[in-house]
């Protein structure tokens, strides 16, 4: 029976800084991401993206992905909890190891790989960049005591939660090295509770020229072997969940209903859980307008005993809830904004909302893909909506795999007979895109195209479109069907499904009312998004984003495909359904 509680309350969050030492004289290697921006690039190496152009002048002009750009290397300063880190980027060399760049640097290699959350076996390649933590020779020595040395004193220690190894060393001043020799199951993973052995002083401290003791005494397989370490599981005795949204009509108006609403939808998840034997504890906060209340609750005594946070919504709050979750290690759901800076270099970020540069780049590869052997047509429709950013993405992307496509400009007056004569082909499906996402530019090409469709039996049409177009079914539902239509989109629900007829009964049943009638529907956004981190946490633990690939959940309205930004940061969710209307008059998402 799962048992869970709701409290309504106040507000939220710290702070999070990235700063740029005054010199820049050495570069390194960033290659390219599919999704990343030459801003985002920048930002999660604390640099200006003027520096970047610098170095790289073609890049004003555009990036590809598996490009690779000269980055300034400077000592970026980022907070980490309470404190300030500084950091350097490596570039990891073809054959390179952990252990010859734990040498290279002189900083223990346990060290890298508690600055780097995503570092494994798998992703310590030639070609990613890792971050390399700027220890001073006094924090280095500190740090070290060498092996084989009297201590004078030896005490007994509790690990607790949240703990890592990283933490440990820093609190006792003393190096990995020492503690897994004196306590050898640390090998398998720091784990709260566990009663460890901690020298708390050294008959003599390594002199300022010493390397650190695992450099000395540690093998290469050995340092190279913490790649393979598993992550610490925190199992969770039962779930604690804060949910932090602006609920106050007054300030927020139909925002805030729409808040209330996935509000009611995460309680539907919650409910359904509950039916499958799991506990929780939801906590909830009215965040209000600014930081003031936010601030408020990041100082109370529930928030540091959560083991997720979800919402927020102005990025000041946002930044100050990141950071907050950050110094306390706790999950951070960023549920609605896909515009926010923190995933890029706070590993307990996952932001739902995907970037537009990500999404564009997976319909673009999508889009390929699907339509590789067919006759594509860009409609330029100029208007205040029209898609540059993925035409170009698109575009670059046709063009890459050696893709042909054509282009022509909308004339009201000739377009029927302008496409027909000069740019569709027989034997061919022919595939329209327009370039802008407005009613107004479907409403240009639709009937046209629907003519031909109908009357010239020789020709195959085809549309391709975007997320908007989901709201336009009322006006053009009939001929998304005729018209082959492909839609691709982050979020998509059946009306028509079974599963979207039992959550508006339920919703009905709970709340008299029916969902508001906005895209994505946002009940349905708080049941999905509760049900995949619930169920996940629940199942996996603290530390769930280590078992990512395992979690199969089929949602409703938004899929959840989270992929980590880089080695030290968060992740961002990079689903995309193509939602096809076919002639049958059947709909598919894929």
């Amino acid at each position: 029976m799962m048992q869970f509680k709701t409290y309504i309350v106040a507000c939220l969050v710290g702070l999070a800084s990235v700063s740029l030492s005054a010199q820049n004289e050495q570069t390194f290697r960033h290659t390219i991401e599919a999704g990343e921006t030459v801003y985002a690039i920048a930002t999660m190496y604390g640099i200006s993206t003027e520096a970047i152009y610098r170095l790289n002048p073609g890049s004003q002009e555009g990036i590809r992905a598996g490009e690779v750009l000269l980055i300034p290397q400077g000592k970026a300063s980022f907070q980490e909890g309470v404190e300030t880190e500084t950091y350097t980027f490596h570039t990891i060399e073809p054959k390179e190891t952990l252990y010859a760049v734990s040498m290279k640097y002189k900083v223990p290699a346990q060290h890298i790989v508690e600055a780097n959350p995503g570092l494994s076996t798998k992703t310590f390649r030639a070609g990613r960049t890792i971050r390399i933590p700027v220890e001073t020779d006094d924090s280095i020595n500190k740090q070290t005591t060498i092996p084989g040395e009297k201590t004078t004193k030896e005490i007994t220690y509790e690990v607790q939660r949240k703990e890592t190894m990283y933490s440990l060393c820093r609190k006792f001043k003393v190096s990995s090295y020492e503690l897994i020799r004196l306590n050898p199951a640390l090998k398998k993973g720091v784990k709260a509770g566990m009663v460890i052995r901690v020298p708390v002083s050294s008959a003599s401290m390594a002199s300022s020229s010493a390397k650190p003791a695992e450099m000395i005494i540690e093998s290469e397989t050995a340092v190279n072997a913490l790649l393979d370490v598993p992550k610490t599981v925190e199992r969770l005795d039962g779930l604690k969940v804060a949910l932090l949204l602006p609920f106050n009509p007054s300030q927020g108006g139909a925002a805030s209903s729409r808040f209330i609403e996935y509000y009611e939808g995460m309680l539907l998840a919650i409910d359904s859980l509950r039916n499958q034997g799991y506990s929780l504890d939801l906590s909830v906060y009215d965040t209000g307008n600014g930081t003031k209340r936010i601030q408020e609750i990041l100082t109370g005594e529930t928030l540091p005993n959560v083991n997720l946070i979800i919402g927020a919504v102005q990025n000041d709050q946002i930044k100050l809830v990141a950071d907050f979750a950050k110094a306390h290690d706790i999950k951070y759901v960023i549920p609605f904004t896909s515009k926010n800076d923190d995933v890029l270099s706070n590993a307990c970020v996952f932001q739902v909302n995907t970037p537009h540069s990500y999404l564009y780049s997976k319909a673009a590869e999508r889009g390929r893909k699907l339509f590789a052997g067919d006759n594509i047509i860009f409609v330029h429709t100029p208007d205040k909506e029209e898609k540059k950013e993925f035409i170009q993405t698109f575009q670059a992307e046709l063009k890459e795999h050696k893709i042909p496509y054509k282009e022509m400009g909308y004339n009201r007056e000739t377009f029927a007979i302008d496409i027909d004569s000069l740019y569709m082909e027989d034997g061919r499906r022919n595939v329209i895109i327009p370039t802008s996402s407005s009613l107004e530019a479907l409403q240009q090409i639709k009937t046209p195209l629907r003519m031909l469709a109908e009357t010239q039996t020789d020709y195959m049409v085809a549309m391709f479109g975007y997320p908007e177009w989901q709201t336009y079914v009322r006006e053009a539902l009939e001929d998304f069907y005729v018209l082959d239509t492909y839609i691709y989109s982050n979020f998509y629900a059946d009306n028509l499904g079974q599963p979207m007829h039992d959550f508006y009964n339920k919703f009905k049943t709970w709340y008299s009312k029916d969902l508001i009638n906005t895209y994505p529907k946002y009940g349905i956004l708080g049941f999905d998004t509760g049900m995949f981190f619930f169920s996940a946490m629940n199942r996996y633990g603290a530390n769930f984003e280590e078992r990512l690939d395992d979690i199969r959940y089929q949602p409703i309205q938004t899929g959840f495909d989270f992929h980590r930004v880089n080695n030290w940061g968060g992740f961002i969710n990079t689903n995309i359904f193509i939602v096809h209307y076919q002639k049958d008059y059947t709909v598919t998402r894929e």
